[in-house]
């Protein structure tokens, strides 16, 4: 009998979000692309999806073309690439229109998606089918989700059910994701192996966080059962909250007589050594350290480990107010591992309460801040669940889908004192179709809708963060955050500074140049008698010998012009102040003359338009009301 062949994808992509906050750079995914397809032993790998692009967009940076560069690699040896897709909500923690996820599924095909990963937190099948017949019409292979969990409710015969209801839509694969870690690893073989014994075609890939313990067995029990693909890690961002390391599964799966490729040392070698550089160039500065080491703990309240950063800061922030609360009523004061263990404990009890969501993004987030907040009203001698926010009540009343389990009494009855209305319809109904106002919007401005229609897709599901990165404000205020994590980078988080204030100018305004004045005066920015004078925003761009400000000397007015064509990328001086010769009043940044000709050409373009267009309607109404009255007056005339 043939072995039975068993493939590793490489999660890159999560392997930093299970670690960190951000992502690698897109100079940086293309240095280590060669070198992942060197180690000789992935079939797949995780390029983009999640929070990625978000981050991307947070940092300043463009993520089509961070995605482009990461699978063109890939694409060319035949590796197939995935994302990550959160169904309703695709890319970001709350839903999005149909329309905007239509298209995301065109747009990362054009970029080398292979695969997307299609989960909903609360495993509501009407969350996953529609992006399951989109994939698939955008040339996609749609892997429907199930989220692991351990619970009353999500037992063996759940999950078996429902892969039969994602695989009778259409899913052409079944992932796995446990997200936790926390499904036993027999459940998962009895699960992998009734699916298996069904649908002996469907490919099934499991996804298993390392946090708690058990995934390592689960994965063998995994591939006993019949699955095919295995999703690992690799140093230094294995282990801990994030996934087993390849090493280890493949040496595990070799010695029990299963198939596997073989792993060229000296490539993973110099691939980890590539994310050690990247992390020691930045990305280790949003790395919480407590992500690096795996915790028991976890098993009982089943909360994800990649969650324990944000939990634990949470817990800091809530710990003194509790304990003064406490103190106040006469009542002992808790240590912070008694506070975090009685929150585990709290998790426990209302997470059957509030429906038993899988705990991941963001239903865990809502589970754990419910519980958190019913300690701080405990402590108060208030009633539990008398704070829960408005996201955690959406979920609640059947806003983001069918829940698995079954309300508490109690829930239900506070949800009609608080006249809430319980919605059961499908809940895309409740997210109509953007993307016109989103084109409409880009046409105003002049922006560009980008290759395939990638730079529209990005507005439409990231519109703040897009907004902020396109004027700048996001590259600015990341800059900002990484010199004031450096600056804090010692031992105890004590702040030490050392760097010169060239070093810092380097870091908040890369590729900027300064505004420096010749004279000393009184700074003005405009000259307007009418109003006061105000500071030009983030992103303002002039021509070349176009005014930027104005300085009163003791001898008149003296015009500041641009020195060639610039946006302003950062204002050191407010408006009056006074200044001295060789004060910097500003930072800008050259912008190339056709990027400004363009930028006019295209604003100028889309008034045209909008001109033109309301001037037909308006003949198209003037015609109409003239053949219409035309039209009577022959009519009249053939009665007479």
């Amino acid at each position: 009998m043939a072995k039975k062949e068993i493939q590793f994808s490489l999660v890159y992509r999560d392997m930093w979000q299970s670690s960190g906050k951000y992502v690698p750079r897109k100079d940086q995914l293309a240095k280590i692309a060669p070198v992942i397809i060197d180690m000789g032993c992935f079939d797949r790998v995780e390029t983009n999806g999640g929070a990625s692009e978000q981050v991307n967009l947070l940092y300043g940076e463009n993520p089509n073309i961070a995605v482009r560069t990461f699978t063109k690699p890939f694409n060319e040896v035949g590796i197939k690439t995935h994302m990550l897709d959160r169904g309703l909500n695709a890319l970001r923690m709350n839903p999005v229109p149909a329309d905007v996820r239509k298209l995301m599924y065109k747009v990362k095909h054009a970029q080398g998606v292979d695969i997307t990963r299609i989960f909903c937190g609360l495993n509501d099948p009407r969350n996953i089918i529609p992006s399951i017949k989109w994939a698939k019409e955008a040339g996609m292979t749609a892997q429907a989700t199930m989220c692991i969990t351990y619970s009353e409710v999500h037992n063996a015969e759940y999950y078996i059910n429902l892969a039969e209801e994602l695989i009778a839509n259409g899913a052409q694969e079944i992932c796995l994701k446990d997200m936790a870690g926390i499904g036993r690893p027999a459940m998962l073989g009895t699960i992998v192996a009734a699916i298996k014994e069904k649908h002996p075609d469907i490919i099934i890939q499991y996804h298993g966080h390392s946090g708690p313990g058990f995934s390592v067995a689960s994965m063998l029990e995994v591939a006993k059962a019949g699955g095919d693909v295995l999703d690992v890690a690799m140093e230094p961002l294995s282990w801990g909250m994030v996934h087993p390391d390849v090493i280890t599964i493949q040496a595990m799966l070799k010695q029990a007589g299963f198939l596997v490729k073989d792993i060229n040392m000296k490539a993973y070698m110099e691939a980890r050594n590539l994310s050690q550089e990247f992390i020691d160039d930045f990305l280790g500065y949003w790395i919480d350290p407590r992500n690096s080491k795996m915790t028991s703990l976890l098993v009982g309240c089943g909360l994800p480990g990649g969650m324990m950063g944000s939990l634990m800061a949470d817990l800091k922030g809530m710990h003194a107010a509790i304990n003064a609360n406490l103190a106040k009523r006469g009542e002992k004061t808790l240590s912070e591992d008694e506070l975090l263990v009685e929150l585990f404990q709290e998790v426990q009890r209302v997470w059957p309460m509030l429906g038993t969501p899988c705990l991941v993004t963001p239903f865990s987030q809502y589970v754990k801040n419910a519980a958190l907040m019913n300690l701080f009203s405990k402590s108060m001698g208030e009633k539990p669940f008398s704070r829960m926010d408005p996201a955690m009540w959406g979920m609640i009343l059947g806003k983001s889908g069918r829940l698995p389990g079954t309300l508490a009494p109690e829930i239900i009855e506070l949800a009609k004192e608080k006249n809430m209305e319980f919605y059961t319809g499908d809940p895309q109904a409740l997210y109509p179709n953007e993307l016109p106002k989103y084109i409409a919007e880009m046409e105003q401005l002049g922006w560009d809708r980008g290759q395939d229609d990638e730079e529209l897709f990005e507005f439409a599901m990231h519109e703040k963060q897009y907004r902020e990165y396109k004027s700048g404000l996001a590259k600015e205020q990341f800059n900002k955050d990484l010199l004031e994590r450096m600056e804090k980078a010692a031992k105890g988080g004590q702040q030490v500074v050392f760097l010169s204030a060239a070093d810092k100018r380097a870091i908040l305004h890369p590729n900027a140049e300064p505004i420096e004045l010749a004279h000393s005066g009184s700074l003005l920015w405009e000259l307007d008698y009418n109003e006061q004078s105000q500071a030009p925003v983030y992103g303002t761009r002039f021509m070349q010998g176009q005014p930027i400000a104005y300085l009163q000397t003791p001898h008149g007015i003296e015009t500041i012009l641009a020195p060639e064509n610039c946006s302003i990328v950062s204002i050191e001086k407010a408006q009056g102040a006074k200044v001295s010769k060789g004060d910097t009043i500003a930072w800008v940044q050259k912008v190339e003359g056709l990027e400004m000709v363009k930028t006019e050409a295209k604003k100028i373009v889309a008034k045209a338009k909008k001109a033109v267009k309301e001037a037909m309607q308006t003949v198209d109404t003037e015609v109409k009301k003239t053949t219409k009255s035309a039209w009577k007056s022959r009519k009249n005339i053939e009665m007479d």
